[in-house]
C-alpha cells in the first residue's frame, strides 16, 4: 500500500518534537540528561546518593522540557516503599486482635507496607539484637506493652533513626511519640461507678508491675476511694500479670478472706473474666453476690456471663493513630526538629450486666 506524504511526514517527526500538550515522561528526562529513570526520580524526590554532575544535568532537564512529576503518583510509590513493623509479645490474644485490627486499617489506608512480628520467644539478649537488625530494614516501629517499657528496646531503634510510636504508653514521652489514654482517670471512673452502686469493699486486681498503665490503674484505684473517704485496704489488692491465669489466682485469694469484698476491679478483661469463672465455681451469682468490672473493652468482655462492665480503651484506633504519627515523622523535612507526639484518645465506661448494688437478690 502506498503511504502518503503526511504519513511519512509523521514517521520521520523527531522523538524530541511532541503534540501540544502531550506530557513529558521520566524516561524522556533521563534520555534527555543521559542517566537512568531511577537517577531522575532520586533526583526530584531529593534522595542522597547521586553524583552532582548527575544532579545538575537532571534538573537541567527538567527545566529545558518543562517536566511536571506525577505527584500523586510519586507519593503512592513512595508510601509502598515504606515499612513500618508492629512487634508485640503482649500474652493477651484479644488485646492483640484489636492492636492487629488497628494497624492493618491504618497501614492499608497510608499504603504502606506493615510487617508483623513476634517476639513472645526472644529473651532480652535476642530482642535487642532482633531490634538492632530490624532497624535497617524498617522505617518505623509501634511498640505496644510490654515492648515500649524497655529502655534497651527503644535505645535501640532510637539510636539507629528509626521513628518509633508507643501504644498505651506515656513511659519515654520525652523520646518518642505515644498514643495512649488516662489510664489513672479512666480508672477513677470505673471505682466511682462500683461506690455509686453502693459498693465500699472493693477488690482490687492489679497488672504487670513493670508497665506504666499498670501504675496509673493502681493510682486511679486509690483516688476514687480517697474522693470517697474510704480507707485504703491493702489486703482488698492483689498482683497479676494481664494474664488469665494471674487472674484466677488473684480471684480466689480475694474470694477466700475472712470479710471478701463485694465488687472486684480486674485492671485488664482477661483478668475479669477469669473472676467471673472462679466465681461461679464457688456457687456465687454475678452480679447478686459479687459485682465484677475490667479494663480494655476487649472480646474477653463479652465471651462470659454476665458480660462485663469494663472501661473501653480504643486499641484498634490507637494503632491506626500511630501509623499517622510514624509517617508523620518519617516523612519529616530532612533539618527540620524532631515532633514527640503524646496522643491521648477518650476512654468511655461500657456498662453491662456484671454491676449491682450489694446484698440485692
Amino acid at each position: 500500500m502506498q503511504r502518503s506524504k503526511g504519513d511519512r511526514s509523521l514517521r520521520n517527526t523527531p522523538k524530541a518534537v511532541r503534540r501540544k500538550g502531550s506530557a513529558v515522561t521520566i524516561d524522556e528526562v533521563a534520555a534527555h540528561a543521559g542517566v537512568s529513570a531511577m537517577t531522575v526520580s532520586r533526583v526530584i524526590n531529593g534522595h542522597t546518593g547521586v553524583r552532582e554532575g548527575n544532579r545538575e544535568r537532571v534538573l537541567r532537564s527538567v527545566q529545558e522540557l518543562d517536566y511536571r512529576p506525577n505527584l500523586a503518583a510519586s507519593a503512592l510509590a513512595a508510601a509502598q516503599q515504606t515499612c513500618i513493623a508492629l512487634i508485640y509479645t503482649n500474652p493477651s490474644s484479644s488485646y492483640l486482635r484489636e492492636l492487629l485490627v488497628g494497624a492493618l486499617r491504618g497501614s492499608t489506608r497510608a499504603a504502606v507496607q506493615l510487617l508483623i512480628a513476634s517476639w513472645d520467644e526472644l529473651g532480652p539478649r535476642a530482642r535487642r539484637e532482633a531490634a538492632r537488625s530490624l532497624a535497617s530494614r524498617v522505617a518505623g516501629v509501634i511498640l505496644p506493652p510490654p515492648l515500649c517499657e524497655s529502655k534497651a528496646i527503644v535505645d535501640a531503634f532510637v539510636n539507629a533513626g528509626i521513628a518509633v510510636v508507643a501504644i498505651a504508653s506515656g513511659h519515654f514521652s520525652g523520646r518518642i511519640s505515644c498514643v495512649r489514654i488516662d489510664d489513672r482517670h479512666a480508672s477513677r471512673d470505673i471505682v466511682e461507678h462500683l461506690i455509686a452502686q453502693g459498693h465500699r469493699r472493693i477488690g482490687y486486681i492489679a497488672g504487670d508491675p513493670n508497665q506504666t498503665a499498670s501504675a496509673q490503674r493502681s493510682q486511679g484505684y486509690r483516688d476514687a476511694l480517697v474522693d470517697a473517704g474510704i480507707g485504703y485496704d491493702e489486703a482488698l489488692v492483689y498482683a497479676g500479670h494481664f494474664t488469665y491465669r494471674s487472674g484466677l489466682e488473684a480471684a480466689q485469694q480475694l474470694l477466700s478472706l475472712p470479710c471478701p469484698p463485694s465488687a472486684i476491679f480486674a485492671s485488664n478483661d482477661d483478668m475479669a473474666s477469669a473472676v467471673v469463672s472462679v466465681a461461679h465455681r464457688r456457687g456465687l451469682q454475678v452480679p447478686g453476690d459479687l459485682s465484677v468490672v475490667g479494663f480494655d473493652d476487649t472480646s474477653a468482655s463479652t465471651m462470659v456471663w454476665p458480660e462485663v462492665t469494663t472501661i473501653h480503651q480504643p486499641v484498634a484506633e490507637m494503632a491506626d493513630a500511630a501509623i499517622d504519627i510514624l509517617l508523620g515523622e518519617i516523612r519529616r523535612t530532612p533539618g527540620a526538629r524532631q515532633n514527640i507526639v503524646n496522643h491521648v484518645l477518650p476512654h468511655q465506661l461500657v456498662l453491662r450486666a456484671s454491676v449491682q448494688p450489694p446484698g440485692r437478690p
